[in-house]
């Protein structure tokens, strides 16, 4: 298929780490012309974010119920140590984020990847809570520094809108490992056969060995960080990142589209579909597989209506769009125990997994745009943490409006929340530049604008 590139140099004309200040604007034809459009780096990330989820994908269902019916850990305690990872990764995404900045993704990476393979082969052999607990804190540690080090590295291997359908396709993949992984574990984990706990948590490990062996191989020359020798000056901290008026509204933004979305499908949707709808266990388990594969079918597509708009308004449409699944979850509320819940639950996830492809792509590349190679990781480590802090507390919210019986009211708030996200995208609008928000520049722009823009 025949593909023009604008403004796309070779892999050769453009070094791998070098993010500047001019956008390319690409024309989005189809996944063969997105791929011979990456350099080899991104090839190599790229075709292997399948595989390296894969391993995740087969635990991170079953974690819970392994250390409450195998292990023999009480409910709460059980949840109370899955809690761990969540608590631990954000309170490391800080500290990484400045030490990507410092010394660079690949060793942060490195060094997470191993706390998550220690992890994981403590984890499947823990019959002592202290193990699990130690086990899932050095887990917690991986989480805290993959999402701010590995979102680094794409950002200096692909450039400008490209740099967007990266973002796009690599959460397609994601969600593609994780769900093939969930459902291979789902057919082989039996919870009298403990040993079957102990292969996946192993195959976890194993699996984390791809993303090692790429950091060590193919991506050992890719440099996150900004050289010594830069003529631009270090930028500040955290405090000095976060009172750009940008930066801060993204990340109200990002925080709160996390505390209505994903810190609601690991709990409020579940509940809710449950108490309230009314459904089996199945129909839960069908509308996750129904999230993934709509991600998987829709996210290029996606990807190549939303090439050249503005982010912002990209943002819109999804507030609308996750306004309408709430809606219908909660129509499914309203008929309890019946063929149309059932319905009703199915279509909430399909239609949430269209505004996720609409997210995904957009978010990330707002905050790699924003920065410069000096603070790419606290960037990154912002926006992780915003993330994390939206998916611990969506989950305490649903809870307690859930067990007080207020069902409409949490549906409501929902619904008024997604018109909150459409409020801070026009606030951010107005104070982000042209080039973050996705506008096409003049290939001809100066590069000595850049520092500015951001």
């Amino acid at each position: 298929m025949a593909l023009r590139w604008p403004g796309i140099h070779t892999q050769q004309e453009v070094p791998t780490c070098d993010v500047g200040g001019v956008r390319q604007n690409t024309e989005v034809i189809g996944i063969r012309g997105f791929w011979s459009a990456l350099p080899t780096e991104g090839r190599w990330l790229l075709s292997t974010v399948a595989i390296q989820t894969l391993g995740r994908g087969l635990t991170l269902p079953f974690t819970i119920i392994y250390l409450h019916e195998v292990r023999g850990f009480d409910l709460g305690l059980s949840g109370g140590l899955m809690s761990l990872i969540a608590i631990v990764g954000l309170i490391v995404t800080g500290p990484g984020g400045t030490l990507i900045d410092r010394f660079g993704a690949r060793k942060i990476l490195l060094i997470g990847l191993a706390a998550m393979i220690a992890g994981c082969t403590l984890l499947a052999f823990a019959t002592h809570p202290a193990v699990a607990a130690v086990a899932l804190v050095l887990i917690g540690v991986n989480f805290g520094v993959s999402w701010p080090g590995f979102n680094a590295l794409i950002a200096a291997v692909v450039q400008g809108d490209l740099r967007q359908q990266y973002f796009g396709v690599n959460f397609a993949l994601v969600n593609l490992g994780i769900g093939v992984g969930g459902i291979i574990g789902g057919f082989y984990i039996d919870v009298d056969s403990p040993e079957t706990f102990t292969v996946i948590f192993l195959v976890d490990a194993i699996s984390c060995l791809v993303p090692v062996a790429l950091l060590l191989g193919p991506l050992r020359h890719v440099r996150t960080q900004a050289a010594h020798n830069d003529d631009a000056p270090p930028v500040g901290g955290y405090r000095e990142i976060l009172r750009q008026p940008a930066v801060l509204w993204l990340t109200l933004l990002t925080f709160l589209a996390m505390f209505i979305g994903y810190g609601q499908l690991e709990a409020g949707f579940p509940a809710y579909a449950r108490q309230v709808a009314e459904v089996s266990t199945r129909v839960v388990g069908l509308a996750f597989a129904v999230n993934t594969a709509v991600i998987v079918l829709l996210q290029f597509i996606v990807l190549r209506r939303i090439s050249g708009h503005r982010r912002t308004r990209v943002m819109w449409v999804m507030a609308a769009v996750w306004a309408v699944a709430w809606l219908a979850l909660g129509f499914a509320g309203l008929l309890p125990d019946s063929v149309a819940a059932a319905i009703g639950v199915l279509a909430f996830m399909g239609i949430f997994a269209f505004g996720e492809t609409l997210l995904q792509p957009t978010v990330p590349a707002i905050y790699n745009d924003l920065a410069s190679d000096h603070n790419r990781g606290r960037y990154n480590a912002i926006n992780s943490a915003a993330f994390q802090g939206g998916a611990i507390t969506g989950p305490i919210a649903a809870g307690l409006l859930l067990d007080w019986g207020l069902n409409e009211v949490f549906i409501i708030i929902m619904v008024v929340s997604c018109v909150g996200i459409g409020v801070l995208a026009a606030a951010l609008e107005r104070r982000i530049p042209a080039s973050a928000n996705g506008v096409p520049q003049p290939e001809t722009a100066s590069a000595d604008a850049a520092p500015e823009q951001r």
